[in-house]
């Protein structure tokens, strides 16, 4: 038959507890470094990849219909020099 012992148990109790502090810790100092990290940016005024994605396809919209407009008064102004 096989006896507990009481220190053993208690120390694995403690230890079993101070791992569970441990990993409360660490998620709030994860928390408050996303947090941190989070406001440091928002004061920058950086822009998200979305918004900067939907910026670069409306420049491109742009030089394309500045294009084809250039191209149409190039074809007006043929038409009036004949």
């Amino acid at each position: 038959m096989q006896t507990r012992n009481k220190f053993l148990d208690d120390m694995s109790q403690l230890m079993t507890n101070a791992m569970g502090v441990a990993q409360g810790a660490r998620e709030e100092a994860e928390t408050a470094m996303k947090s941190l990290v989070d406001r440091w940016l928002a004061d920058r005024d950086f822009v998200t990849r979305e918004e900067f994605d939907a910026v670069r396809a409306m420049a491109q919209k742009a030089r394309e219909e500045n294009a084809a407009l250039e191209a149409r008064i190039a074809a007006l102004e043929a038409k009036l020099d004949k």
